[in-house]
């Protein structure tokens, strides 16, 4: 991974596309040795299997390094062998996430990722990606941690402002509407009930 990190910031996945997507290469690259041993190494049967060999390097080479990176702060879709480009999709602005997989996908671990996010951003797309469930639950695991955190900045920042006379107290506003949010997260407290319960204790 080339994209420089964050402070704070976290890998929690790094995938690439599906191994399927060399067995082109690696075949011409076994081509091209075929056609080295039959018409002679002596003649001009070394040059195809020296191409078909470098046709591999090149195709593992810019498979190896165009991945997706899963952070706890955005996902990065990196790549380029000489060159590098990188495209962001910041958690928060991260609105659904959605896979779907081909007969073959399903035989071999690989589809489609759907990412939808802000309006103005719209719909990114991921295709032969390797363990799209994988990198599906991911993404919605670290939202949900993106926004817990957020939440208890949050808190914190307003028991600190509503409390500057009593620090303990304070201190019990910001666990108490952390002990909401996690009610609210396990779905114990609908969306109603955490408003009302955030404004009653809010005063």
């Amino acid at each position: 991974m080339r994209t420089p990190l964050q402070k704070d910031e976290q890998v929690l996945l790094v995938t690439h596309t599906s191994w399927v997507s060399l067995t082109l290469p690696f075949l011409i690259m076994l081509a091209g040795f075929a056609a080295a041993y039959f018409m002679g190494f002596l003649q001009w049967g070394w040059a195809a299997g020296f191409a078909g060999f470098i046709y591999f390097l090149i195709a593992y080479f810019t498979w190896e390094v165009n991945i997706w990176v899963v952070t706890n702060y955005r996902v990065i879709d990196e790549g380029g062998l000489l060159g590098h480009f990188a495209k962001e999709s910041p958690l928060d602005k991260i609105n659904n996430v959605s896979y779907d997989q081909t007969v073959a996908g399903r035989v071999f671990n690989y589809g489609h990722v759907e990412i939808q996010t802000a309006a103005e951003i719209g719909a990114t797309d991921y295709y032969k990606v390797q363990h799209p469930k994988r990198l599906k639950d991911t993404i919605t695991m670290a939202q949900a941690g993106y926004r817990h955190l957020q939440f208890k900045d949050e808190a914190s920042q307003m028991a600190t402002y509503m409390n500057t006379d009593n620090q303990t107290g304070g201190h019990d506003v910001a666990s108490q509407m952390e002990k909401l949010f996690e009610l609210k997260q396990k779905g114990v407290l609908s969306e109603d009930e955490y408003n009302k319960a955030k404004s009653k204790l809010l005063g």
